[in-house]
């Protein structure tokens, strides 16, 4: 069965929506895009766990995935982000980590009291004043918008607090009720650094959810199984890796159509939310078993993209035969991998 919806797929496999969680990886156990992601630039945004968004205006920061060692204050929870300003960074600027839902997500909760909680604690030099992170729902009025990038329509701040944070896991929970006319929804932990940072000038987060009602249940999962979440993730985007025992993944057969370029058609595992907006990429290569050759750019094709599927066109330099066959593979690295993307 396609994921189409992330917040109705749970009462299919036996919840009601009302005790269902909405937030998908709200326990960080999905990385495709690698557990430790830098903010490589002023004004750098981009994903980093899968579904958590990432925007600040200023270099020094980074999110990583973390395993939370504790079983006594986070039962059953493996992992979590660490929300990170780089030892020795001096920059200031709020730091954010945000979980955006899509307009079919969202709309199932407008009009409800809801409960957000979180498990969280901070690192030894934690530099936020008073060791306080910022926890909000943000709604719109809206479509499908990112709210760190193109900011919401009808903006409104439902649930909005401040929390102290120790070295020690806490969780912490906050209820209040979203508007009626609320079509989309984001989910933002914020903290503004002060002075120098020190090797742990961090906070971790894991287990986030939101429940129907003024009650926080139990952790649970948005899809119940590690599999479900996964998939639930690939609606957004999806990557095929290389690793250290494969170097020489196979991404697809395709052919030739000039000495450049070639077409290859991709089946998604998932239907994706809408047709992939974009295709990243790193080390691949094409051969045809007696020469191979390294690939320089990828691009989607327009006239056979859509949500199911996906067609390609990498580019070599030269060299290629018209009308034969290729494959598309890593070239001989760890680091080689193909992703597409229909992210908000």
């Amino acid at each position: 069965m396609p994921i189409t919806r992330a917040y109705g797929q749970a009462s299919q496999l036996g919840n009601t929506p009302a005790a269902s969680n909405p937030v998908i990886n709200g326990a960080f156990d999905i990385w495709q895009r690698g557990t430790s992601i830098a903010i490589a630039s002023n004004g750098s945004a981009s994903y980093t766990a899968d579904r958590w968004f990432n925007a600040r205006n200023a270099t020094g920061q980074t999110v990583s995935r973390q395993a939370t060692g504790d079983t006594t204050n986070l039962p059953n929870i493996q992992y979590c982000a660490r929300v990170q300003r780089d030892s020795g960074s001096t920059n200031t600027t709020d730091i954010r980590i945000c979980n955006p839902f899509e307009t079919v997500n969202s709309i199932p909760l407008a009009g409800k009291t809801v409960t957000l909680s979180f498990y969280a604690r901070s690192g030894a030099n934690f530099s936020s004043t008073s060791s306080l992170l910022t926890g909000q729902l943000i709604t719109g009025t809206g479509t499908d918008q990112n709210v760190l990038t193109a900011g919401y329509t009808g903006v409104a701040y439902p649930l909005s607090s401040t929390f102290t944070l120790t070295t020690t896991w806490q969780r912490f929970t906050l209820t209040g009720t979203i508007a009626s006319t609320a079509t989309e929804l984001s989910l933002l932990f914020t903290y503004t650094p002060t002075g120098t940072a020190g090797a742990a000038d961090f906070f971790e987060i894991t287990g986030v959810q939101i429940d129907m009602g003024s009650v926080a249940l139990p952790f649970r999962r948005a899809m119940n199984t590690l599999a479900g979440e996964l998939a639930a993730c690939q609606r957004y985007y999806w990557r095929q890796s290389c690793d250290a025992t494969i170097l020489e993944a196979l991404y697809g057969i395709g052919m030739a159509y000039s000495t450049t370029n070639t077409v290859f058609p991709i089946k998604h595992p998932v239907t994706m939310r809408v047709a992939a907006t974009s295709v990243d990429y790193s080390t691949l290569q094409l051969t045809d078993f007696v020469t191979s050759t390294a690939v320089t750019s990828i691009t989607l094709s327009g006239a056979m993209n859509n949500p199911t599927n996906a067609a390609i066109v990498p580019v070599v330099a030269s060299g290629l035969t018209q009308y034969r066959p290729y494959e598309l593979r890593g070239a001989n690295s760890a680091s080689a991998y193909l992703g597409f993307s229909a992210e908000l």
